[in-house]
């Protein structure tokens, strides 16, 4: 059963060619019959001239009433059949549909739970490092030599997590004195006070908060598209240690989320009418598995206030969406896991 839809839709138009040939047989039989009595009454004219005329007229009424009984009989076995078989029909169409659109919507589940879980790494290690002695010594010392060691230690933390554009550690002032790849981002003495994560890092209660920011491009990274974590750095590395300037992650946003989009298992023919897509709490598209409208398209996603569900469009596209559940201590920015899919 390749095409169930189309198996349906043939049932209804069965029933509807059946009992729209019932109702024209029906209008001949009636033409009939009253052709049947004015002949009657024509020969009841004629009178005995008109006896054998009679005979014919009374036989042609006699087949009239067996079709008209058929007909009658038939079109109440048949309504009952079709009617049935298209009731049955539509059921399982909208069955095979609650089935895949929960099996889609469990798809758009795993692709933000797996968007969460990779974004509550990013929380964990923006905290972490910014204890880091190289890091909390830079801020302290306030010495060439100890904003070249820092340096050197968030480079060695690049080259082993590859996920991420950057790394600075930003002063009290707003000033960048260190980044891991100083060599390809010159930012070092750019002040970036009124970015909103540096501003807000600088306001969180204690080292165990952490400011996450939604994705954006960023200049000063050649417009790379980034999903920015940020937190104090603090005296001593301590958790609530007197506040010295800023650690900021800079996430490498586009591959990563490149690659959860197109992982969501789908088949090649699931695949041609599909769009697989992250989007923001303002429903912005920020990942989407055909590339198109990143950070620019807002999807017109119908939520109902549910956290998750799937409907169909006037166009009779199905939308299958899920919010960000969060994970550990990473309670996500309000993002959805969307998969729109055009009717077969």
């Amino acid at each position: 059963m390749s095409n169930p839809q189309a198996i349906v839709d043939l049932t209804h138009e069965v029933k509807r060619l059946a009992f729209g040939k019932i109702g024209d047989i029906n209008d001949i039989n009636r033409e009939t019959t009253f052709l049947a009595l004015n002949a009657l009454i024509e020969a009841a004219r004629a009178g005995d001239a008109g006896k054998g005329f009679a005979v014919v007229a009374n036989q042609v009424k006699h087949v009239s009433t067996r079709i008209s009984d058929i007909t009658t009989g038939l079109n109440k076995e048949l309504a009952g059949s079709l009617s049935k078989l298209t009731e049955l029909g539509d059921s399982m169409i909208e069955r095979m549909r609650s089935q895949d659109g929960q099996r889609y919507t469990d798809l758009a589940l795993n692709m933000i739970d797996i968007v969460d879980r990779n974004l509550y790494e990013r929380s964990c290690d923006v905290r972490w490092w910014a204890t880091d002695s190289a890091v909390v010594g830079c801020l302290v010392n306030g010495t060439a030599a100890a904003a070249e060691h820092a340096c050197s230690r968030l480079k060695v933390i690049l080259d082993s997590y590859t996920v991420y554009r950057d790394l600075w550690v930003v002063d009290a002032d707003g000033v960048v004195v260190a980044n891991g790849r100083h060599t390809t981002y010159a930012v070092r003495g750019q002040n970036v006070a009124g970015a909103e994560w540096y501003k807000s890092a600088m306001k969180t209660a204690s080292g165990s908060h952490y400011v996450a920011s939604d994705v954006q491009t960023f200049a000063l990274l050649r417009n790379a598209q980034v999903a920015t974590y940020s937190t104090a750095i603090r005296e001593g590395g301590a958790v609530n240690g007197r506040v010295l300037g800023a650690l900021v992650i800079f996430f490498d946003w586009a591959p990563q989320a490149e690659a959860v989009v197109k992982g969501v298992r789908l088949s090649e023919q699931e695949w041609g009418r599909s769009r697989c897509m992250i989007v923001d709490s303002s429903f912005r598209v920020i990942a989407a598995s055909d590339g198109a409208g990143i950070l620019s398209d807002r999807f017109p996603l119908l939520t109902g206030g549910q956290s998750s569900g799937f409907y169909h469009g006037v166009d009779g596209a199905m939308v299958a969406f899920a919010a960000t559940p969060g994970y550990e201590t990473y309670q996500g920015l309000g993002w959805y896991g969307v998969i729109s899919q055009k009717p077969a």
